[in-house]
C-alpha cells in the first residue's frame, strides 16, 4: 500500500510538471494556478520628487507606503527621456537603436513588427493581460501604421490609453471637454474621477474585482498619465502645499562648458496658453508650475493608493509583484530647462519600487544601478516564465533578493538634437556610480562633436563639464571608448567613424 502511494505521488508530481511545462511553451494555454500576478503602474514625466526619494516638498504618502513594503532603486535610469522611445524600450526589452525608435510619431513594430512586448508574453503564457491607461505611447492619431496601444499585447482591448494630454482638462459646463489646447495649469475644486487618471484608477479597482473573482493569474497594466503637463489636478491636491514656501530651482544655468546642443528652447511648456513664447518665466509663474507639478504628483499618489488599498481588499496582495516606474524624469527650472528630453540626471533617472512578496524585505533601498529595459526579463523570472528570447535587458532578481549588489558598472541613454523634428546629432549618455559621460556625434558622418562629463560625486547638480579638464583624462579617455563602441554597435556608422 505505502509503495502504491509513494508511486500515486509521484505520478501526480510527473503529471503536474509536465502541465507546467506545456503552459510555459504552447503560447496561450491557461497558465497554472498559483503563478504570481502583476501590476504594473506607470506614471509620466515624474522624476525622482518623492517622499520615499527624500523630497522635502513632495507629498506622497501611498507611494512611500509602497516603498515601505518593497524595494526602492535609488539608481535606476531610462534609455530615452521622452515618452515613445522610453515605453518601447522598457516593453520590449530593447534599447532605442535596437527598436529603431528615437521620437513620437514611429511604432516600434515598424523596424521589429515580430518583437514579442511584455504583456504579449505574459498573455502567451496563459495570463489575462489587462492595459487601463497609458503604457505605450498615446499618439495613435499621428497615424502610424501600427496603433500606438498595440492591442496584440493585450487579451483584451486597452482603454484610456490614446488620445493628448491636453485633453485632460475639466471645461465646466461642457462635458465634451477642450477643442484646443488651453492653459500649462488648473486648479478647480472637482472629484477625482474629473481628470483621466481618476478614472483610470477607477477603472482599474473595477477590474481588480473581475480578476479576482477569475481567480486566474493576470498581467495588469495602469499607466497613469501625471504629471505630466497640463499641471491640472483638484483643489484639494494644489491647497496641500504653500507655494511660498516651495524651493525655487537651483542651478538655474545651463552647466559651465556644456555645448548648446546639451539644452533646448522648451517646446512642449511654450506651446500652452499662459507661457510666454519666449524669454525667461517670471519668479511668480516658476513657483506656480513648481506648484502644479507637486499638486499632479500628490494626484497621482492617491491614485495608486486606491489602486493598492483595492489589491489588499481583494486579498490579492499576498501573491502580486507590484511594479512602480516612470517613462523618464523632469527639468522645473534646474538648468535654465523646462520639461525632458536631455541627457542630464533629472531627465534620465527615474523612481522604480518593486514589491515582490517572498523575494524583497519591506523598506529596503538599493544603490545598484539598473535600467527600466531590465523589468522584462525581471518579470519573467519572478513569475516562473522562460526568458523572452534577444531582450537586451539584465534581471534584477539577485539585487531583489541582496539589494547590497552593485547592479551594473555602467548604464546607457541616449537623446537626439533637436528632440522635435528632423535630428542632426545623437548623444550617448553613460552614467557610472561616479560619473555622467555624454558623447556627440553628427548623425550622417558619426563624427565626434561634443563631449560632457560629469563628476556626481562632487557635483550632483551637473554644474561643471569636466570633460577636457586633465584631472579627468582617465575617466573620459576610458568612457570614450565605451561610448565609441556604443556608437558602432547601433548600425548608423561603419566602425571607423565612431571613434
Amino acid at each position: 500500500m505505502r509503495a502504491l502511494t509513494k508511486m500515486i505521488k509521484r505520478s501526480c508530481l510527473l503529471n503536474a510538471l509536465a502541465l507546467a511545462w506545456v503552459a510555459a511553451v504552447v503560447p496561450g494555454m491557461a497558465a497554472p494556478a498559483g503563478r504570481p500576478n502583476v501590476l504594473f503602474i506607470a506614471a509620466d514625466d515624474l522624476r525622482t520628487e518623492l517622499g520615499c526619494y527624500g523630497s522635502p516638498e513632495a507629498k506622497t504618502p501611498q507611494l512611500d507606503a509602497l516603498a515601505r513594503r518593497g524595494l526602492l532603486f535609488e539608481r535606476a535610469y531610462c534609455q530615452q527621456a521622452v515618452c515613445n522611445p522610453s515605453r518601447a524600450s522598457v516593453l520590449t526589452g530593447l534599447r532605442p537603436d535596437t527598436v529603431k525608435v528615437w521620437d513620437l510619431r514611429t511604432h516600434f513594430r515598424q523596424a521589429r513588427p515580430d518583437a514579442v512586448t511584455l504583456p504579449q508574453h505574459f498573455k502567451q503564457q496563459g495570463y489575462t493581460s489587462v492595459g487601463i491607461g497609458k503604457l505605450f505611447h498615446n499618439e495613435s492619431g499621428s497615424k502610424p501604421p501600427f496603433p500606438f496601444a498595440d492591442p496584440v499585447s493585450w487579451s483584451e482591448p486597452p482603454v484610456f490609453a490614446d488620445g493628448a494630454h491636453w485633453q485632460d482638462w475639466v471645461v465646466p459646463g461642457d462635458p465634451a471637454g477642450p477643442k484646443v489646447k488651453g492653459n500649462a495649469m488648473q486648479s478647480l475644486d472637482v472629484p477625482d474621477d474629473a481628470y483621466f487618471d481618476g478614472k483610470i484608477a477607477t477603472a482599474a479597482c473595477a477590474r481588480l474585482a473581475t480578476l479576482a473573482a477569475k481567480g486566474e493569474p493576470f498581467f495588469l497594466g495602469v499607466g497613469f498619465w501625471k504629471p505630466h503637463l497640463p499641471f491640472n489636478a483638484p483643489k484639494k491636491y494644489w491647497d496641500l502645499y504653500d507655494r511660498a514656501a516651495l524651493r525655487p530651482p537651483v542651478t538655474q544655468r545651463m552647466p559651465v562648458g556644456a555645448p548648446e546642443i546639451a539644452g533646448h528652447a522648451w517646446n512642449e511648456l511654450r506651446g500652452y496658453g499662459g507661457i510666454p513664447r519666449a524669454g525667461p518665466l517670471a519668479p511668480e509663474l516658476i513657483a506656480e508650475l513648481r506648484h502644479g507639478y507637486l499638486a499632479s504628483i500628490s494626484f497621482l499618489d492617491a491614485q495608486v493608493g486606491r489602486v493598492l488599498a483595492e489589491l489588499e481588499r481583494l486579498g490579492l496582495a499576498r501573491n502580486t509583484m507590484v511594479v512602480f516606474w516612470s517613462d523618464h524624469g523632469f527639468h522645473l527650472g534646474e538648468h535654465n530647462l523646462w520639461g525632458k528630453t536631455t541627457n542630464y540626471e533629472l531627465d534620465t533617472r527615474v523612481p522604480l519600487i518593486v514589491a515582490a512578496p517572498g523575494v524583497t524585505k519591506g523598506g529596503g533601498r538599493t544603490r545598484a544601478l539598473v535600467e527600466l529595459l531590465d523589468l522584462y526579463p525581471t518579470l519573467a523570472e519572478l513569475c516562473g516564465l522562460p526568458a523572452a528570447a534577444g531582450v537586451e535587458g539584465r534581471s534584477l532578481v539577485p539585487v531583489l533578493r541582496e539589494p547590497q549588489r552593485p547592479g551594473k558598472p555602467v548604464v546607457i541613454s541616449q537623446h537626439p538634437h533637436p528632440s522635435y523634428g528632423p535630428a542632426t546629432h545623437m548623444g550617448y549618455a553613460l552614467r557610472t556610480p561616479r560619473h555622467r559621460y555624454v558623447e556627440w556625434r553628427d548623425l550622417k558622418t558619426g563624427a565626434l562633436a561634443w563631449r560632457e562629463l560629469y563628476d556626481e560625486l562632487t557635483d550632483p547638480n551637473e554644474t561643471v563639464n569636466q570633460a577636457d579638464n586633465p584631472e579627468y583624462r582617465t575617466a573620459a579617455a576610458d568612457l570614450g571608448r565605451q561610448a565609441a563602441a556604443l556608437a558602432a554597435a547601433s548600425g548608423r556608422w561603419p566602425a571607423r567613424s565612431a571613434r
